[in-house]
């Protein structure tokens, strides 16, 4: 299936590894050209060099969304490199679990700033150049965890804003022909997860309460990233997809 992104240019938060960089590789597969972002400067140069052996056009930032500074700087570099922002990932984020009456106000701030702010910066930086071509995708990565876990009050409260934010920006740029939409991703093994000392009781937990029985892979995601940039989904916006295996509130 074509999903007519040649030539498109995509900025991917947060994509020096796991479901960031799989969802560069998938849109640098269909073509797009590719900003890889990061706070780890390690990570963006591994993830540039990986997308350049392969034979695809990309270039590196290292980033940190919550500062406005940064993100503007990276959008220019986008626009001298490949003349603007087409494709906006907004994926960068963590996790800092405890308790609400055990949490720091850092920890707060720390998640919900760069899921939340995050999102902010980046988007109002790549919306002047969608808005000049009468073109554009914002895809966030949300989580399962939108409908609340347990020891993970900042983070759910950030991805359920994510989720507001993307429907409100979804009625403000629709006329520009912007699409704006949200992805909840399960749990998705990746080597973060699996060096997890809680691994064994997520990952049954998980299997337990979803029909598909495997957990997710970052091209689960990733492949429903490509789609929902391309013109093949020039008709939804608004729309939160769960990519989860069938697994919903529980």
């Amino acid at each position: 299936m074509d999903l007519q992104l040649t030539g498109k240019v995509a900025v991917i938060t947060g994509s020096g590894r796991g479901i960031g960089y799989a969802s560069a590789l998938a849109l640098a597969r269909e073509g797009a050209r590719i900003v890889i972002t990061d706070i780890d400067p390690d990570s963006v140069r591994q993830a540039v060099a990986g997308l350049k052996e392969a034979g695809f056009e990309a270039i590196g930032a290292v980033l940190d969304v919550c500062d406005d500074g940064q993100v503007r700087a990276m959008a220019d570099e986008a626009a001298r490199a490949y003349g603007g922002i087409d494709i906006l990932v907004n994926n960068a984020g963590f996790t800092r679990d405890k308790y609400l009456l055990k949490m720091p106000e850092a920890d707060w701030d720390a998640v919900v700033d760069t899921i939340l702010k995050g999102a902010y910066h980046c988007t109002r930086a790549a919306l002047p150049s969608m808005m000049e071509r009468k073109w554009g995708r914002v895809i966030n990565i949300a989580s399962r965890a939108h409908w609340g876990n347990p020891g993970q009050t900042n983070y759910s409260a950030a991805k359920a804003g994510l989720i507001g934010f993307t429907r409100a920006l979804a009625l403000e740029q629709g006329k520009f022909n912007i699409t704006a939409n949200a992805i909840a991703p399960g749990l998705i093994e990746t080597p973060l997860v699996r060096g997890l000392s809680t691994y064994d009781m997520l990952r049954a937990n998980a299997l337990a309460r979803q029909p598909v029985q495997r957990l997710g892979a970052v091209e689960d995601i990733a492949d429903a990233v490509a789609f929902l940039a391309s013109e093949r989904a020039s008709f939804i916006t608004g729309e939160l997809l769960h990519v989860t295996g069938g697994r919903y509130a529980s």
